[in-house]
């Protein structure tokens, strides 16, 4: 057995009365005793099962870009990791630390989308309505275990490489729910998948996943974009730097543009001086020549005051974007318009 097993293994206790705890506030939710707020006007959650990784924010983008053109559309998030609290629209001049690092990405990505932050759900949806109004489509992320609201669509996203149903409760494994939990989401999406997936291979996935519709999405890298003044042309060794849940799908289709060394920081990671000068030695001995830095869209809005102050001017930093493309889109598609567009 391995040691990842074992520690497993010891941990499955403490798993076991964490799940216990959730189950019965679960219960609790679901029997009437604490209120469920149910959002009025048309709203989507996009949320998981596990702790992170598993590609929630380009779909939440997809779903932007998907409706936008008809429907005025909010994204609603949590805010992790900053530094302040309460209901705050995002701006560009903003910073991970005043709103968090992903509604950043949003606004960065999307300049012309509202983009908000509320720890407080409730309260955050009620100031959209106020100041929106209820015309508005709001797409909450990662709200699927905020249970004190409920949207009314709600997506949750789990990953090919480790789905929700092979996988177990914090601390032993990744999930923050039991895995029947899914069962509350409207439909499912799995992402992430890989080249050459067939359709019996989706159809037996479907077989596990019996009682949501199951949808299936892949990563789609986009032309690298400079980052920093230095990052002129893309070069063949490439040092992949992230802060992100889950590195493996980022470092993996870099390595189909030449040779790949990481440097993997913690998910949300706020990135320090101190951490800078690291990918600096790093950069300085990973290849003789030919080489260049290549970071996500969520690490890029995490190093921009650095590149403003001159402490990146010598390394030439990429960032791969990214989009999605979703297996039968053109049903997906319509299940989420079909909603939006229902009296």
């Amino acid at each position: 057995m391995s040691v990842l097993n074992w520690l497993r293994l010891l941990l499955f206790p403490f798993a076991i009365l964490y799940g216990i705890v959730v189950a019965i506030r679960s219960w609790l939710f679901t029997f009437g005793f604490k209120e469920v707020y149910q959002i009025p006007g048309k709203s989507i959650c996009v949320g998981n099962l596990s702790t992170g990784g598993t590609g929630k924010s380009p779909h939440v983008l997809y779903l932007y870009d998907l409706l936008f053109d008809q429907h005025e559309v909010v994204i609603l998030s949590r805010g992790y990791g900053r530094k302040t609290e309460g209901y705050r629209e995002v701006k560009l001049e903003d910073t991970p630390e005043t709103v968090g690092d992903e509604p950043l990405m949003f606004k960065t990505l999307r300049p012309d989308a509202k983009v908000v932050v509320c720890e407080n759900r409730k309260f955050g949806v009620e100031k959209i309505r106020n100041e929106v109004g209820f015309h508005a489509v709001i797409l909450l992320d990662d709200a699927f275990q905020h249970r004190w609201v409920k949207a009314g669509l709600q997506i949750i996203i789990t990953e090919f490489q480790r789905p929700f149903y092979t996988d177990f409760l914090l601390p032993a494994g990744n999930l923050r729910e039991w895995r029947r939990a899914y069962k509350r989401a409207d439909l499912v999406v799995m992402s992430k998948c890989p080249d050459g997936l067939i359709d019996e291979d989706r159809i037996a996935l479907q077989s596990v996943v019996k009682h949501r519709p199951l949808y299936f999405s892949q990563i789609l890298p986009q032309e690298l974009k400079p980052f920093t003044a230095m990052a002129k042309e893309p070069r063949a060794n490439i040092l992949a730097v992230s802060g992100i849940g889950n590195p493996k799908p980022f470092i993996r289709q870099l390595k189909k543009l030449g040779k790949v060394e990481s440097m993997n920081f913690p998910d949300h990671h706020e990135f320090t001086e101190a951490d800078i000068e690291k990918i600096r030695v790093k950069f300085g001995t990973f290849a003789n020549a030919n080489k260049m830095v290549v970071i996500t869209d969520k690490d890029a809005v995490k190093m921009v005051s650095m590149r403003e102050k001159g402490g990146l001017d010598d390394l030439p930093i990429f960032i791969q974007p990214i989009t999605i493309n979703i297996h039968n889109e053109e049903k997906f598609n319509e299940t989420i318009k079909d909603y939006v567009r229902e009296v």
